[in-house]
């Protein structure tokens, strides 16, 4: 092949190279979204007034876990090529429980409570120009084993709740408890906010985890490392069924 040939043919190749690399920035990049994190819904305007000195709204009893309410988690994955993380969120409204507050003179005690979220319904929530992130779900399913580990339940400890929770007003506190997932169980902190008016309540948090405490390797999907660090998410409606 004459040099006269070969210098236009390397250039054009240079700049083929050039162009796919600056397709896939612009697709990896430019174009990667992610949902904000789980958080409480905005108060409505009685809320507050709903309260009251002996039936406030941490009265004792057992809450239940409502319909609207979502779990899930975030993971970052990092692109080949890239170098920023993107971060793949997946939700579920497959989440059950219950909680128990016990009251003594003007405290209020979380006594109990066990979340349970059904894993196989977990779907991703991001996007990823050019990247369907369905596939993504089938992977982690295979990753959890859900044939034989199909939820994963949290057990809080007793905790005592912050004394503005009896008026209405959003508390922040943590919980320690038991997480279990893909049979392994770890003792974890769930940081927490709480909102309550007469007979409902609203929970939004977050437990950060890795996931190979729980014996859980990280996905591998192609062109993606996923790191082990995950932070699972919850946004938690509930009613006062006792």
């Amino acid at each position: 092949m004459s040099r006269k040939l070969w210098i236009p043919m390397t250039a054009g190749a240079a700049l083929v190279l050039l162009g796919a690399g600056g397709a896939y920035a612009y697709f990896f990049s430019g174009l990667r979204t992610t949902p904000p994190a789980l958080a409480l819904a905005s108060p409505s305007p009685t809320a507050s007034a709903s309260a009251s000195p002996t039936t406030g709204p941490a009265g004792s009893g057992t809450w239940t876990v409502a319909s609207g309410s979502l779990a899930g988690y975030r993971v970052k994955e990092q692109f080949v090529g890239q170098s920023s993380s993107h971060e793949a969120v997946a939700r579920t409204s497959a989440v059950s429980g219950q909680a128990t507050i016990t009251q003594t003179g003007t405290t209020y005690q979380l006594s109990a409570a066990t979340i349970t979220v059904q894993l196989a319904s977990l779907a991703s929530v991001d996007s990823v120009a050019g990247y369907n992130v369905t596939n993504r779900d089938r992977i982690v399913q295979q990753s959890l084993n859900v044939r034989s580990f199909p939820t994963a339940v949290f057990e809080a400890q007793s905790v005592t709740l912050p004394a503005e929770a009896a008026a209405g007003q959003t508390v922040s506190f943590s919980v320690p408890g038991k997480l279990t997932v893909h049979g392994v169980t770890r003792d974890v902190t769930a940081n927490l906010q709480l909102r309550v008016g007469g007979s409902s309540a609203q929970i939004a948090g977050t437990i950060a985890t890795n996931m190979t405490d729980f014996g859980v390797n990280p996905p591998s999907i192609g062109f993606t490392t996923v790191q082990p660090a995950v932070t699972i998410e919850v946004s938690l409606q509930l009613t006062r069924s006792a």
